[in-house]
């Protein structure tokens, strides 16, 4: 057999290895192969409504159906088409004469309007208690501002905008091979900015630090401005970050999170403050980020990003403006460009020279190289902060830490879940926002995690994360490795201990439109369309390096994933299809925990579905599951409760056909509505406008029952769904079974390092390195915080972490792992 992609392709045998690509994917295929279409139906939907229990006005006013209409344009193309000029000399300085055409509209005296802002004049004249202008001269007050500013911004150089937008352009042209943005969505963005007239404020995703550049690019490209950038001053070196100032960017200096009666943090914030409010009245549009930069060991949430959002939000509320037109954007890759392959390494800032020989390298790489990456670039409804801010006080209710909620059920000493809200926030308080008032402290944590929901909701699913998810769902552990590769229908890759069962391609192909399929009939967006064939060949060129293709002597192909790293990767190339399925998972996931403690998870499928489901139970192990998981993995709108998410949850496993209703001896058909009674007990929590229980009567079907369907796809539907939550629970399970170690007390980050390592020790034994991810330890760390299991502890060399002494014992360690490992489906 033949080996076709290996994971470091020299330079010198590029031809040699594109010609066996050629004639490999030219000899595996006689048939005719169906084309891929990216929606269903006549016309695409639309994905990104704003909520309509938070928005309702914005939800109705700021869309129009008539968007759908248009279709997507490739931002990066420009052409002759796309100047005033014509002609043979045109057609080669296309992308020069376009950017010197860009309108870039720069006011010359913003410092000067910021120095006459209303806090920082008090701050000159010494009028604020515990400022740093208090007791000194005006004089030094006034440079200190001053260098502040020059901190945070500079004026934004035309001539260096446009040559930095050219330059960029023809990078971006070598780099990708297109990057997609509908028509439609920037629309949608223009009429709010004419009908709304306020200033506009992007909340992103962060996949990449390129993102920095390409979205404010592909804005500015559609007529929006210079669009302001808040970065992070972690990623970039000094003189990057003087570079990037001259380009519209915003850096928050680090006197803004000194303590609350610091003068120097008072002074910083007011100038921050300030010149926030001077960028929103002057109607420039600015770009945050609501997740942490990639590659940093955290949270999701940025605490960056909620700063800037909370200075908006202040100026909304102090009167400044009116109100913001918030529009949540969602970016996805193909391949994330700068992402490295070992995620356990140090976070450094990038470098001016740096950045520059990455750069060189990168066009290097895709000289002559036609495996570029697709990049989709998605714009949700916008919708009015000042609406947002009066609805959705109105939805909030009380919350009690996970350490309540779970820990007795864990224990067995309480069966009965409680009836409110988890509380859980990873993502550390800035001193910006520790300086808002609590209550709007609340309002800008909800309001970041409600809109990261729908960024990422709404975001497209690339043809990578597809493959990546069934290259790791079908590739099993065959056993001890005693002999080579074997050949025919069981081919194996080989490593070490354990061997990796391929996957026929021809079958691959059916799959990969089967799931694109479940995708689009589930709302989201796929950002991919063509040739099946042609989307596979595109798709496994790029994860080149984590896969090995296979001829076999049928004249087949078989794709096997690469052991190892590789396998870590594509895990996490298969998170970006979990948002798709999650209900269903996470249902899969809870039957799969209430069926652990009556049938074998070795008994056939049959066996399993003759148990009876009840939906009360049914909902008390959704909820534990809920309770389990990661707040930043599950994204959950805080206007929801638990108990609706429940809902939606059962109401998907029903939808896809994996339940089906029983019915009881004795009792009323399901369907039969005419003569049900009605009683005072909701079935769901009311929320939103069903806040009137007493007039509202229905009855509780508490004994509704199902069973799992005896459809012949559904046991390989049912594995697929909990495989794909098995990475974090195994990684939780692994690391309740690392407490036996008796490791601790040490420091939060020396016990995250030595539970990766016990990770990696375990995927090298087990051959499942979908768990071997340093991130996965530090979520397994903080959950097992909020649970109880771990206690931080001050001490002399700093915050020491340790066991708690309800976990002390070896006995409620084996029950945790064993409450952890109900929801594994082996």
């Amino acid at each position: 057999m033949d080996t076709m992609l290996k994971s470091n392709p020299q330079t010198q045998q590029r031809s040699n290895h594109n010609g066996q690509e050629t004639s490999l994917w030219s000899s595996g295929f006689g048939m005719k192969m169906e084309a891929i279409t990216p929606f269903l139906g006549k016309y695409r939907p639309f994905m990104g409504r704003c909520c309509q229990t938070c928005t309702p006005k914005s939800w109705e006013s700021l869309f129009h159906r008539s968007i759908m209409d248009l279709g997507f344009c490739n931002v990066i193309l420009v052409k002759e088409e796309n100047t005033r000029f014509r002609g043979w000399l045109v057609r080669r300085l296309c992308y020069f004469l376009w950017s010197l055409e860009q309108h870039i509209p720069i006011s010359s005296d913003v410092s000067q309007k910021i120095m006459e802002n209303t806090g920082v004049q008090n701050l000159l004249s010494g009028r604020v208690p515990g400022a740093a202008g208090e007791g000194q001269a005006p004089d030094l007050v006034k440079k200190e501002v001053q260098r502040l500013l020059g901190h945070i911004q500079t004026t934004p150089r035309p001539f260096l905008l446009r040559l930095f937008s050219w330059a960029l352009l023809w990078f971006l042209n070598r780099l990708f091979l297109n990057v997609q943005l509908h028509k439609g969505q920037m629309k949608m963005v223009h009429k709010a900015v004419q009908e709304q007239g306020s200033p506009l404020v992007f909340l992103s995703t962060h996949k990449s630090l390129l993102d920095g550049f390409l979205l404010p690019f592909v804005l500015f490209s559609q007529g929006l401005g210079v669009v302001r950038v808040a970065l992070d001053s972690r990623t970039c070196s000094p003189a990057l970050r003087a570079l990037l100032r001259k380009l519209g960017a915003l850096f928050l200096p680090p006197e803004a999170n000194l303590s609350l009666d610091s003068s120097e943090g008072i002074l910083a914030r007011a100038v921050v403050r300030a010149t926030v409010e001077q960028l929103l009245t002057s109607g420039q549009p600015l770009l945050i980020f609501l997740e942490e930069p990639p590659g940093y060991p955290g949270p999701r949430l940025s605490a960056l990003g909620q700063a800037w959002l909370g200075l908006v939000v202040q100026a909304v509320q102090a009167g400044i403006i009116s109100d913001a037109t918030l529009v949540p954007v969602a970016i996805a890759y193909d391949l994330v460009p700068d992402a490295p392959c070992n995620m356990n390494h140090d976070f450094a800032p990038l470098g001016l020279w740096t950045g520059a020989l990455a750069v060189f390298r990168r066009l290097c790489n895709c000289w002559g190289c036609n495996r570029r990456v697709c990049v989709r670039v998605h714009l949700a409804q916008p919708f009015s902060l000042q609406e947002y801010t009066i609805n959705a006080r109105s939805c909030w209710g009380s919350r009690q830490t996970l350490e309540h909620l779970l820990q007795p059920i864990v224990l067995g000493e309480c069966s009965v879940v409680p009836d409110t809200e988890k509380e859980q926030e990873w993502t550390p308080s800035t001193g910006l926002l520790l300086a808002l008032k609590e209550e709007d402290q609340l309002l800008v944590r909800r309001l970041s995690r409600h809109v990261l929901s729908a960024s990422v909701s709404s975001s497209a699913v690339m043809s990578t994360a597809i493959m990546a998810t069934l290259l790791l769902l079908k590739h099993q552990k065959v056993g001890h490795c005693m002999v080579g590769p074997r050949e025919g229908p069981g081919v194996a890759l080989c490593s070490g201990l354990f061997c990796l069962q391929g996957v026929v391609l021809s079958q691959l192909l059916g799959e990969f439109s089967w799931l694109t399929e479940e995708t689009l009939l589930r709302g989201f967006d796929v950002g991919f369309s063509g040739q099946l064939r042609c989307l596979a060949q595109h798709t496994l060129s790029l994860l080149r390096a984590h896969v090995v293709l296979l001829r076999v002597h049928q004249g087949d192909l078989v794709v096997v994933p690469r052991p190892g790293p590789g396998l870590t990767h594509l895990a996490r190339l298969s998170m970006g299809l979990l948002p798709t399925f999650l209900s269903e998972a996470v249902g899969a996931c809870a039957v799969r925990g209430l069926l652990a403690g009556r049938v074998p998870p070795e008994g056939p499928w049959e066996l399993q579905g003759i148990e009876l489901l009840s939906q009360n139970e049914l909902y008390r192990q959704i909820l534990l599951l809920l309770h389990l998981l990661p707040q930043d993995l599950l994204l959950p709108q805080p206007c929801q409760s638990s108990y609706c998410y429940c809902q939606e949850v059962l109401d998907r496993l029903i939808q896809c056909g994996l339940l089906v209703a029983e019915e009881t001896p004795g009792s009323r058909p399901a369907c039969d509505t005419g003569r049900q009674h009605l009683s005072a007990k909701l079935l769901w929590k009311p929320s939103g406008d069903f806040t009137d229980s007493e007039s509202d009567d229905f009855e509780e079907p508490g004994g509704r029952c199902f069973r799992l369907s005896q459809q012949s796809r559904c046991p390989d539907f049912f594995l697929f769904l909990c495989r794909l939550l098995s990475p974090i629970l195994k990684a939780f399970a692994q690391a309740a079974t690392f407490l036996h170690l008796g490791q601790l007390p040490d420091s939060e980050v020396g016990y995250s390092e030595k539970l990766f390592q016990f990770l990696q020790a375990c995927a090298q034994e087990e051959g499942i390195f979908e768990c071997a991810d340093p991130n996965l330890a530090i979520s397994a760390i903080w959950t097992f915080k909020d649970l109880g299991v771990l206690q931080q502890m001050p001490s002399p060399t700093g915050p020491q972490l340790h066991l708690s002494p309800t976990f002390a014992t070896r006995d409620n360690q084996d029950k945790l792992e064993q409450f952890i490992r109900q929801f594994i489906c082996t």
